[in-house]
């Protein structure tokens, strides 16, 4: 049997899954921050959902990433400051793209 590391090594070789995967990889990894912070400050999700005036459900969507809408910025803000955070958000340029 395949570990996780190993499935996704294999299946990244693969250019349709690499280009879904790149996709991706910022949203999921922002989703991954939230969670990570969350735990660290021993917060539930019920908790955090109270704090932001929204519903257990709806944060857990948010963290998911599976939500039909992207979370808004306030909602973002909302959820950082919860955590005692401050939500940063910054234009990087993409190296080798031109804009035309």
């Amino acid at each position: 049997m395949l570990t996780h590391k190993q499935l996704r090594a294999k299946a990244l070789r693969d250019s349709e899954v690499q280009a879904e995967f790149e996709k991706t990889r910022e949203e999921f990894a922002l989703l991954d921050e939230f969670l990570k912070a969350r735990t660290q400050k021993g917060l539930t999700q019920a908790q955090v959902a109270e704090k932001i005036g929204t519903t257990q459900s709806a944060v857990a969507r948010m963290e998911s990433g599976r939500g039909k809408h992207s979370p808004s910025i306030a909602t973002l803000s909302r959820y950082a400051e919860a955590l005692g955070c401050k939500l940063e958000i910054r234009l990087v340029r993409q190296r080798g793209r031109r804009v035309t």
